[in-house]
C-alpha cells in the first residue's frame, strides 16, 4: 500500500519539482495541506445523456455513442515541428444521428489509439458549429468496455458527475489542479479537526476530513453544500479565535485611567458650542469615556455616516484626555487632511486652544519669575500643534519642543508623528483617522510612544456593514453614529451620461454657474493631475471596471481646471488643488475656499474626507465611473454640509447596460452608506482580513464571504469568546492551536500583536 503524504509534506516530494514550482509561485500553494485547501471555485456537470439527434448549440452535453471513422489529417504549419500539423476528426453515431470530434496538436496521440472504428465511450464537451455542422473539439471522453447494464451505469453515473473547476492560472490548467488534488486526497484523512467536539457535532457538521474529501470530489450537489458550510465554519471560528485571543490580550495590559476633571476642559469646550450633540453623539461619547475610564487601553472603532460628527466625537475624546493630565495624538493619512483638521479643532476650539506667555508673578511681585506658564485668556486651554513632514525647521523644533514638555495637549500630524525624535511628555490617547491608509507597524510605532500603552480610536468615514465590523475589526469595540446632526441638507445625486447626451454636461455647468451666482461654491472631482510624471492615472480607477481600459486617459485637475476657466466657467474664480503642490500653496488654497474667496475648487480626491466648507452646495465628478463606491459617497460628502441642500453630479461615458453604469446608478439611489458599503463589497471582495490587503487579490477567506455568511461569522464570534474566556491559551484545544498557527504566519502575526 502506497503510503499516504503528511499534510506538511512539501508538494515536491510528492507531485515533482516542476509542478510543485508552478504551484508556488502562482498559487502560493507549498504543502500537502495547502493543497487540499485549495477549493474548486465552481463545478461543471457533464449533463445528462443527450441524443445527438437532440443536441443544443452551445451547452455542455454528454453523449454515449460508437465510433464510426476515424481519420488522422496531416497539414501544413509553421507553429509545428517541421512544419506540419496534425488534426484527428473522430465521426461518432448513437443511432439516432451523427457528431464530429475534433482533436488538434498534441491531443491527437491518445485518442487515436483508443478511439478505433466500432469502440463505444461516453464523450463530453460543449457543441459548436464548424463548415455548418455540430462538433465537439476536445471532448473529453471516457471508454465504455462494458455493453451490458453495466455499461449504461456507469455512463450515466460519469454523466451525472460534478467536475470541480479550480482557481487556475495560465501556466496551471484546472484540470492539472484536480489531477494533483486526486494525488494527495488520501492525505485529507489525516486532516486534525480544529472546531471542538461539542461545537461540531451541536451544529451537526461534518468531520473535517469528510468535509475535504467531499469539497474536492462530490457525489451530489448536496456533498458541495455540507462541504463548504463545514469549511466555512472552519475559517470563521479560526479567524475570530484568534481576534478573541487578541483582545483577551489586550484587556490584560495596564493603561492609565483617564477621567476629565468636573469643571476642566472638556466642560468649558461643550459651553463654547452653538449646537446641542444628537443623542447618537452622546451615546457614543459615553461608551469612550467608560473606556477611558479604564484600567487597560481602550480599542474602540468609531465609524458612521458622512457628516455624522465623528471628528467632534473624537475632539471631545482628546480633551478628556488632556482634562486628565495626559496628551492626544490624531494621526492622519494627508497633509491636506491634517491642515484641515488643525484647522478645523481650532477653530472649534476658539480661544480653548490658545496658549499665552502670561506667568505666575514671583514673591516680590516683578513679574520675571520663571514660573510655569499658563494658558492666556482663559482659564482651561491646551496648545493645539501640527506637525507634518513639510514645516520649517523652526516650526518643526517648536513643534516637538512642546510634545516633549506636555505644553501641547493636542497634536495633529501625518506621518512624521511616527519619527523616532518625536517623543511625547505622557501620550494618553491616539486617534486614527481613515485606519485602511495606515500600515500596521505606522500605528504600532506611534502607539509604543506613550509611557504604558495608550487609548486607541479608529475613525473611519467609511460605514462598514456589521460583518466587516466583525472580522477586519474585529479585536475592536464598535461605536456606531448612524445619525445626522440637525442642520444638513439632503444630497440629490445624478448621473451625466456624457457620451449619449452631451448637452446634460452643458447643463451640469449652468447648474455650477446658477449656484455661484447664488453666493454658493462648487467642487469639480478629476482622477488624476495631469502633469507628465502622473501616475494617478494608472491607479485613479483601481475599482473601476476593465471595460474603461480602451477609452481614453482620465481627465486631469490641472485639464479641467484650464478647460473651465477659458470656457463654461469663465469669469468665475476656478483653482486647482492636488496633492503634488507645495504645501504651503494647498494650505492657502484650501483656506481661500473656505473664506469663499474661490467659486469653483478642481480638485483630486485630496478633499475625499475631512474638509468642511458648509457654503460648498454642487460637486461635479469626471469620469465617476473610475471611483469605487465607497469613494464616491465620500467624495459627494463635501456638498450639503450647510443649510442649502447639497448636489452631486456623477459624469461618466460608459454606456447604460455597463457594470460601470449600474454602480453609479447604485450610488446615485441611495444616500445610505451603509447600503452603498455592502454594494462596494459585494463588487471588490473581502480582501485579507487580517493582512494589510484591502482589495480581493488576496484573501485568507476561501469559502466565508462576510457579506453572505453573517449569521456564521456572529455565531462563531460568540463560540470563539467563550472558548478564549474559558482556556485563553488553548491548552485542552491543541488541534486549534494548530489551525492558528497555520492561518496566522507571521505577517498576519504581527498584525494582530500589533494592529
Amino acid at each position: 500500500m502506497d503510503c499516504v503524504p503528511a499534510l506538511d509534506e512539501p508538494l515536491k516530494k510528492v507531485l515533482g519539482p516542476a509542478t510543485a514550482k508552478v504551484m508556488a509561485e502562482h498559487l502560493g500553494l507549498h504543502t500537502v495541506g495547502d493543497l487540499l485547501h485549495h477549493y474548486p471555485r465552481r463545478y461543471e456537470e457533464r449533463g445528462r445523456l443527450t441524443r445527438l439527434a437532440d443536441l443544443p448549440l452551445d451547452e455542455h452535453v454528454t453523449v454515449v455513442a460508437q465510433v464510426a471513422d476515424a481519420r488522422l489529417h496531416t497539414f501544413a504549419s509553421s507553429r509545428a515541428p517541421r512544419g506540419k500539423g496534425q488534426r484527428l476528426e473522430v465521426t461518432i453515431t448513437d443511432g439516432s444521428g451523427r457528431l464530429q470530434l475534433v482533436f488538434f496538436g498534441n491531443g491527437v496521440h491518445k485518442p487515436h489509439k483508443e478511439l478505433l472504428p466500432g469502440t463505444r465511450a461516453m464523450f463530453a464537451g460543449k457543441v459548436s458549429v464548424f463548415n455548418r455542422r455540430l462538433q465537439l473539439a476536445h471532448p473529453a471522453y471516457e471508454l465504455l468496455r462494458d455493453d451490458g447494464d453495466g455499461a449504461v451505469r456507469s455512463a450515466e453515473s460519469w454523466a451525472g458527475a460534478l467536475i470541480p473547476i479550480y482557481p487556475a492560472t495560465a501556466r496551471l490548467e484546472s484540470w492539472k489542479i484536480a489531477k494533483a488534488v486526486q494525488t494527495v486526497l488520501p492525505s485529507a484523512q489525516e486532516a486534525v479537526d480544529p472546531l471542538p467536539e461539542t461545537l461540531r457535532a451541536g451544529r451537526g457538521l461534518l468531520p473535517l476530513p469528510e468535509a475535504l474529501t467531499r469539497i474536492h470530489r462530490p457525489r451530489t450537489k448536496a456533498d458541495v453544500a455540507e462541504a463548504r458550510a463545514r469549511l466555512k465554519w472552519d475559517e470563521a471560528f479560526v479567524l475570530q479565535v484568534a481576534l478573541a485571543r487578541r483582545r483577551h490580550a489586550d484587556a490584560q495590559l495596564p493603561a492609565v485611567a483617564r477621567r476629565p476633571r468636573p469643571d476642566g476642559l472638556l466642560k468649558a469646550f461643550d459651553a463654547r458650542l452653538p449646537f446641542t450633540l444628537t443623542e447618537g453623539q452622546q451615546k457614543v461619547c459615553r461608551e469612550i469615556f467608560a473606556d477611558l475610564a479604564a484600567e487597560h487601553p481602550m480599542h474602540r472603532l468609531l465609524q458612521g455616516e458622512v457628516g455624522s460628527g465623528k471628528t467632534l466625537v473624537a475632539l471631545r475624546a482628546m480633551l478628556a484626555v488632556v482634562d486628565a493630565g495626559g496628551q492626544a495624538a490624531l494621526l492622519a493619512p494627508t497633509e491636506v487632511l491634517a491642515q484641515q483638521h488643525h484647522r478645523s479643532i481650532t477653530e472649534m476650539m476658539g480661544e480653548l486652544a490658545s496658549w499665552g506667555l502670561w506667568r505666575e508673578p514671583s514673591a516680590d511681585g516683578d513679574g520675571q519669575s520663571a514660573g510655569e506658564a499658563r494658558p492666556g485668556g482663559t482659564e482651561h486651554a491646551t496648545k493645539v500643534v501640527l506637525f507634518t513632514g513639510s514645516m520649517s525647521t523652526a516650526a518643526r523644533r517648536q513643534a516637538l519642543l512642546d510634545l516633549a514638555t506636555g505644553e501641547a495637549g493636542i497634536v495633529i500630524g501625518t506621518h512624521a508623528l511616527i519619527e523616532d525624535k518625536v517623543q511625547f511628555h505622557d501620550l494618553g490617547l491616539v486617534v486614527v483617522d481613515e485606519q485602511h491608509r495606515f500600515g500596521v507597524e505606522q500605528r504600532d510605532a506611534l502607539r509604543s510612544k506613550g509611557r504604558q500603552p495608550p487609548h486607541l480610536l479608529v475613525m473611519t468615514a467609511t460605514p462598514i456593514p456589521r460583518t466587516v465590523a466583525m472580522t477586519v475589526f474585529g479585536d475592536l469595540e464598535v461605536s456606531v453614529l448612524d445619525q445626522l446632526p440637525a442642520g444638513r441638507s439632503p444630497i440629490a445625486t445624478h448621473v451625466v451620461p456624457a457620451a449619449d447626451k452631451p448637452h446634460f454636461l452643458t447643463r451640469a455647468w449652468e447648474r455650477v454657474r446658477e449656484e455661484v451666482a447664488q453666493g454658493h461654491q462648487a467642487y469639480v472631482v478629476c482622477p488624476r493631475i495631469g502633469d507628465e510624471e502622473d501616475d494617478a492615472a494608472k491607479g485613479a480607477g483601481k475599482a473601476a471596471d476593465a471595460e474603461t481600459a480602451d477609452r481614453r486617459p482620465p481627465l486631469a485637475v490641472l485639464d479641467v481646471a484650464d478647460r473651465l476657466a477659458r470656457g463654461p466657467l469663465a469669469g468665475l474664480r476656478v483653482e486647482a488643488l492636488h496633492g503634488r503642490m507645495p504645501p504651503d500653496d494647498k494650505d492657502a488654497v484650501m483656506r481661500r475656499f473656505a473664506a469663499g474667496e474661490t467659486d469653483v475648487l478642481v480638485a483630486t480626491t485630496v478633499i475625499e474626507v475631512g474638509v468642511n466648507v458648509p457654503n460648498a452646495t454642487v460637486m461635479v465628478i469626471m469620469d465617476a465611473d473610475r471611483f469605487g463606491v465607497s469613494q464616491l459617497h465620500q467624495l459627494r460628502g463635501r456638498v450639503g454640509r450647510g443649510s442649502a441642500p447639497g448636489l452631486c453630479l456623477l459624469v461618466t461615458e460608459m454606456p447604460g447596460a455597463s457594470a460601470a453604469r449600474q454602480r453609479l446608478d447604485a450610488v446615485a439611489a441611495t444616500t445610505d452608506g451603509f447600503e452603498l458599503s455592502r454594494i462596494d463589497l459585494e463588487q471588490r471582495r473581502e480582501g485579507d482580513v487580517l493582512g494589510q490587503a484591502q482589495s480581493g487579490a488576496r484573501s485568507s477567506l476561501r469559502v466565508l464571504a462576510v457579506i453572505d455568511d453573517e449569521e456564521i461569522i456572529a455565531e462563531a464570534r460568540q463560540e470563539a469568546a467563550a472558548v478564549v474566556a474559558a482556556d485563553p491559551e488553548l491548552e485542552r484545544l491543541p488541534a486549534l492551536r494548530t489551525a492558528l498557527r497555520a492561518l496566522l504566519d507571521e505577517e498576519r502575526e504581527q498584525y494582530l500583536e500589533k494592529g
